[in-house]
C-alpha cells in the first residue's frame, strides 16, 4: 500500500511540475509513516515540509497542491493537510480489501519478499559448551537465534544457522575430571570431589554407563589419559543430547562447526600470524596481546596467555576469521547477556582485519525468570541441579515455549510462568493466538456442513465487508510483510510476536460481535474470505516462529 501510495504522490508531483504550480521538477524520496492517531488516516508524510526550501514555498502551500492534485485519484477517500504541512492519506476501503486477493494467491508465500536481495548471513546461536544438559537460557537464545534465521529468510536474505561447539580447552579437561571421580566413586573408591567439578546428576549417570559399559578399565590408565579419553565421551554423550534437545525443541542447524577443528587446522595459528602481520597484536609480559583499544575496546585483550595457552579470544578470532572466509556479507552471533563485554572486543577484531565492524552484529539475550503461578522457581543449587530446557518443554510443550521466548526484546527480561504457559485461556498468549486459527478452521468446517460453496473471486462482492472490524482486518493483514522486513531488518522478531497478538485480538473481538456465517449469502461469502485470509496469515506468521497452528483446540 505504500508503494502504491508513493506511486500515486509521485504522479501528483509531476501534474504539479507540469501545471506550473511546484517548479523543482525533481520527485523526491517520499517517507510515509503510519499516524500514531488512526483518526489521523491510514498514512502520512512530511513530504511539503521537506520539498519547501527547494519550492521557495511555506510547506502549507506545497501540500495544498498536492492535495488538489490528487482530489480525483480514486485510491484515496480522504486526503487532509494537518498543522504547519503534514498530509494525511485515507485510502478507499476497497484498496484494503484487495490485499485478501493477494493473500488467497499466495498462500504460504504471503509476506514473503526480496528485500535482502540474497546477501549472505550467519546466524550462530545456542553453542552452549558439550559439557551439561540445556537450560531455559539456552532455550530463549535457541528461540530467539532461529525466529531471527526464519525472518531474515522471509525477508529474501539467504541464511545459514550454525552452533559453535566448544570443545577445546579447560572446559573439557575440567568434564574428563569430573566424570573420572565420579567414575571412581562408582567403581568403590573414596573420592573427595571438588566444588569447581561439575557437580550435576548427569555426571554421575554417565559415569555409571562408563562403568556398566567398560568396567574398570579407566582405572589403570594413567590419569591424564583417562581424563582426555573421559572428557571426549562426555562431550560426544551430552552434545548428542543437546541435538535431541533442540530437535525436540524444533531447531536444526544448517552446520556444527567444532572448536577443536580450528586446532586441529591450525587455524588458530593462523589467526594469530595475521594479527601480527597487520600490526594488531605484540608482546609484553610474556603473553600476547591485541591491540582492542586502538578500536574502542576499554582495554587491550590477552591472546596468548605467558605461559603459551591461548585464550578463548584467540580461539573466536581464528573462527570470526573463518566465517568471512566463507563470503558471509552478515555474521549474527546470538549470545547470553553475560557476554556484553565481547561486543566491542570481537568488533574491534573485525574492524582491524579491514571490515566494517557492523558486518558483525551480537544480539544479547537476557536471562528467564522461572515462576509457577507468579512464584519463583529455583533455577540451580549448589548441588548443579538446574530445569532443563528439555524439562520445561515437556512440562508446557515446544510451542508454548517458544512463544513465550520471544514474547519480549531479547535484550530485555522475561518471566516465564509455567502454569500459565500450560493454561488454556486467553491469559496464555500462545493459545490466544493459536485459538484464532482455529476458530477460523472451525468457522470453515461449519460453513462446509452447512452447504456454503465456495465461490470463485469473480463472484465475491467485497463491498458487503462494511463494517469498522472488517476493515481493521484487512488493514492488519496488510502490513504483515513490513513487519516482517522490519523484525528482519531490526532483527527483532518478536515484532511477529506482536502483530500475531495483535491480530488475534482483533479478530476474536470480531468473532465475538459479529457472526461469518449470515442469512444473507453475499456478505457470509465476503466474510469467508476475510477470515480464511486471517487464518493464512495467522498459520504463516506462527510458522515463522517455529510455532503450530493447530485446526482443533
Amino acid at each position: 500500500m505504500k508503494d502504491r501510495l508513493r506511486q500515486q504522490i509521485g504522479d501528483a508531483l509531476r501534474a504539479c511540475f507540469n501545471n506550473g504550480t511546484l517548479h523543482s521538477a525533481v520527485v523526491p524520496d517520499v517517507q510515509i509513516e503510519i499516524p500514531g492517531n488512526p483518526d489521523h488516516g491510514d498514512f502520512a508524510s512530511n513530504l511539503a515540509m521537506t520539498m519547501a526550501r527547494a519550492e521557495k514555498k511555506s510547506p502549507r502551500q506545497i501540500a495544498e497542491a498536492l492535495v488538489e492534485a490528487l482530489d480525483d485519484c480514486e485510491f484515496l477517500s480522504k486526503v487532509e493537510i494537518a498543522g504547519p504541512g503534514f498530509i494525511n492519506f485515507t485510502l478507499a476501503p476497497g484498496c484494503w480489501y484487495e490485499v485478501l486477493d493477494e493473500i488467497t494467491v499466495k498462500g504460504k508465500e504471503y509476506g514473503l519478499s526480496q528485500v535482502g536481495e540474497g546477501q549472505k548471513v550467519q546466524v550462530e546461536f545456542v553453542s552452549a559448551n558439550p559439557t551439561g544438559p540445556l537450560h531455559i537460557g539456552h532455550g530463549r537464545g535457541a528461540a530467539t537465534g532461529d525466529a531471527v534465521a526464519s525472518v531474515l529468510q522471509a525477508a529474501g536474505y539467504e541464511v545459514q544457522r550454525e552452533y559453535y561447539i566448544n570443545d577445546a580447552g579447560n572446559q573439557m579437561r575440567t568434564l574428563g575430571l569430573s566424570l573420572l571421580l565420579r567414575y571412581r566413586q562408582v567403581c568403590g573408591e573414596q573420592v573427595e570431589f571438588p566444588d569447581d567439578c561439575y557437580q550435576g546428576d548427569y555426571i554421575l549417570d554417565l559415569a555409571k554407563e562408563i562403568h556398566d559399559t567398560e568396567g574398570t578399565r579407566y582405572l589403570e590408565l594413567d590419569e591424564s589419559e583417562a581424563i582426555k579419553l573421559l572428557g571426549g565421551f562426555g562431550g560426544d554423550r551430552i552434545l548428542a543430547g543437546i541435538r535431541d534437545d533442540l530437535e525436540a525443541f524444533g531447531i536444526t542447524f544448517d552446520r556444527w562447526y567444532s572448536e577443536q577443528g580450528l586446532f586441529d587446522r591450525d587455524e588458530v595459528s593462523a589467526g594469530l600470524k595475521v594479527l601480527k602481520e597487520k600490526g594488531l597484536s605484540y608482546e609484553k609480559d610474556g603473553a600476547v596481546w591485541f591491540r582492542t583499544t586502538d578500536f574502542g575496546d576499554d582495554k587491550d585483550r590477552v591472546l596468548v596467555r605467558s605461559n603459551g595457552e591461548t585464550t578463548y579470544f584467540a580461539s573466536d578470532v581464528a573462527y570470526h576469521l573463518e566465517k568471512f572466509s566463507r563470503g558471509f556479507d552478515t555474521v549474527i552471533d546470538v549470545l547470553g547477556a553475560d557476554h556484553h563485554g565481547y561486543v566491542q572486543r570481537m568488533k574491534a577484531v573485525v574492524n582491524g582485519l579491514g571490515r566494517n565492524p557492523d558486518d558483525l552484529q551480537v544480539i544479547l539475550v537476557q536471562l528467564v525468570s522461572l515462576l509457577r503461578e507468579g512464584e519463583p522457581v529455583a533455577m540451580s543449587t549448589r548441588s548443579g541441579e538446574f530445569v532443563t530446557l528439555r524439562e520445561v518443554v515437556d512440562e508446557v510443550g515446544k510451542d508454548a515455549c517458544r512463544f513465550i521466548f520471544l514474547l519480549r526484546r531479547a535484550d530485555s527480561q522475561l518471566d516465564f510462568d509455567l502454569e500459565l504457559a500450560k493454561r488454556q485461556s486467553n491469559d496464555n498468549p500462545v493459545y490466544y493466538v493459536q485459538y484464532a486459527h482455529a476458530r477460523v478452521c472451525s468457522i470453515c468446517r461449519n460453513a462446509e456442513e452447512q452447504g456454503v460453496v465456495t465461490l470463485e473471486r469473480e463472484a465475491l462482492d467485497l463491498s458487503c465487508l462494511t463494517l469498522a472490524e472488517e476493515l481493521a482486518l484487512a488493514k492488519h493483514l496488510a502490513r504483515y510483510q513490513e513487519t516482517v522486513v522490519n523484525a528482519a531488518q531490526n532483527r527483532e522478531p518478536h515484532r511477529v510476536v506482536y502483530f500475531l497478538q495483535e491480530l488475534a485480538a482483533q479478530f476474536h473481538s470480531y468473532y465475538n460481535r459479529q457472526r461469518v456465517l449470515v442469512d444473507d449469502p453475499a456478505t457470509t461469502q465476503a466474510r469467508l474470505y476475510l477470515v480464511k485470509g486471517v487464518r493464512t496469515v495467522l498459520a504463516n506468521a506462527l510458522n515463522l516462529l517455529g510455532v503450530d497452528a493447530p485446526e482443533r483446540m
